[in-house]
């Protein structure tokens, strides 16, 4: 079978043998199922960073298994090593084994060298909630507090107590008595500031905020177990934190004890420029969540990184029936020397800087994209209307189903899904960077112009 080179249509999307299987699923899956609805295509198979559906039309995938194909659909090593691990023992529960060791070796490598000697590693479900909860329970456990903070637009994941830390709110209604005891801080969103200050008007208030209900003694929160806090806000609309807001919440933290959690589920294994997000800001925190990218191609493991004076769990604290996948961990490894090898974090940086310029300026010259925005390979377009202020969420979902009819996959996140999303691989190339753009240059301008 040919490799497959570049992304080509030769259907409508989609097609029949798509429309076949779509069907079927429709019938028997549940009405959970989300991305079929708006990337109504069936796979066949994938290659790099192309994806091939049954009806022989090829795609370019900027969604990559929502972050998790950081280094693309059957990179050769990767294959490599888990077919090896494959043939030799695949499930291991919490057992010490060679593949899991190199597997932490490599994770606490890509550390700052002054975490990398005081940082423990727990296995956790194979989801980036689970860590999520994992986490939760480890800063309850050694604080012996209860109330955690989030902030608005953030997401943390859809189980009962990931949901609870995370800000969508149509999720969240369905679901009585969530967990308790979550209080929502203002983000710092500094497009639409959920302060309603300008940034040149702005010392930074939300943190200010935040600074001030933490210590004031009638301010009506009790000291949190935890604050929780994404340095990236992904379905919250591709939104960068700023440094300043970062540090003072780094600062106020570490003053009052209060273990700072970052969730690096998406933003973490390269797919900001570094590593991880949090090293872009020069903090350290004292819980690292992660996930998605781990294995470098979407087999599931999940961890927690923390410093070792939080290790207060008791054996079997917090544990899970596949936290022993050896498959993801031995290719874990690999792709982290993949990545060491083959300079991809400064392809990240490189793609993302062409893929910035790109949409900077398709921002100037289209008066419905009122914001573009993101770091390294994780980058957003905000779409709003530029006579009402009214979010551009139509304009979203029509732009999402007209770059995939012309060969593009792309995700929809944000406050009603006006803010449309790439998420491609890592090893992205010049030549793809450019066919994305082209097509969101296309698909914008056409459906914007005069009389669209």
């Amino acid at each position: 079978m040919p490799s497959l080179t570049q992304p080509r249509i030769s259907t409508e999307i989609p097609g029949p043998r798509s429309s076949e299987l779509l069907k079927r699923q429709a019938d028997r899956e549940s009405n959970a199922r989300s991305y079929p609805r708006r990337l109504p295509f069936a796979v066949a198979r994938a290659e790099g960073s192309l994806i091939e559906d049954l009806d022989g039309n090829v795609f370019l995938d900027c969604l990559a298994g929502a972050g998790v194909l950081s280094l693309g659909h059957g990179h050769p090593d990767l294959l490599a090593a888990a077919e090896k691990q494959l043939k030799t023992f695949v499930h291991g529960l919490d057992l010490p084994t060679e593949p899991k060791d190199d597997f932490v070796e490599q994770q606490l490598g890509m550390l700052p060298e002054s975490m990398q000697r005081t940082t423990r590693i727990q296995f956790c479900g194979p989801t980036g909630a689970n860590a999520v909860d994992a986490a939760i329970k480890l800063c309850k456990t050694y604080t012996g507090r209860g109330d955690i903070i989030s902030f608005q637009g953030g997401f943390h994941g859809s189980t009962h107590a990931a949901m609870a830390l995370t800000g969508l709110v149509e999720q969240k209604s369905p679901i009585a008595n969530g967990m308790p005891g979550v209080h929502f801080f203002p983000y710092s969103s500094c497009h639409d500031c959920p302060l309603g200050m300008r940034p040149d008007a702005c010392e930074t208030n939300c943190a200010t905020y935040l600074e001030k209900s933490l210590e004031d003694p009638n301010g009506g929160i009790a000291r949190p177990a935890a604050v929780i806090l994404e340095l990236v806000q992904g379905e919250g609309g591709v939104i960068p934190a700023e440094l300043e807001f970062v540090r003072r919440v780094r600062a106020v933290t570490r003053e009052l004890d209060i273990p700072l959690i970052i969730d690096e589920v998406q933003t973490g294994c390269g797919r900001t420029g570094t590593w991880f997000a949090f090293e872009q800001y020069g903090i350290e925190p004292d819980v690292v969540v992660a996930s998605k990218a781990l294995s470098g191609m979407g087999l599931p493991a999940a961890v927690i990184m923390y410093h070792e004076r939080l290790d207060t769990w008791a054996p079997g604290a917090h544990s899970g029936t596949f936290r022993g996948n050896q498959l993801a961990f031995a290719t874990g490894a690999e792709a982290v020397r993949v990545v060491r090898r083959d300079g991809i974090l400064q392809n990240v940086r490189d793609r993302g800087e062409q893929l910035m310029a790109r949409l900077t300026a398709l921002r100037d010259r289209c008066s419905w994209v009122s914001d573009v925005r993101g770091r390294g390979l994780m980058l957003g377009i905000e779409l709003t209307d530029p006579e009402t202020g009214a979010r551009g969420s139509a304009l979203a979902k029509q732009v999402q189903s007209e770059a995939l009819a012309e060969g593009l996959i792309l995700e929809l996140g944000g406050r009603d899904d006006c803010v449309v999303r790439l998420l491609p691989p890592l090893v992205l190339t010049e030549a793809e960077a450019d066919f994305a753009a082209d097509v969101l240059d296309r698909v914008l301008d056409r459906l914007t112009s005069p009389g669209a």
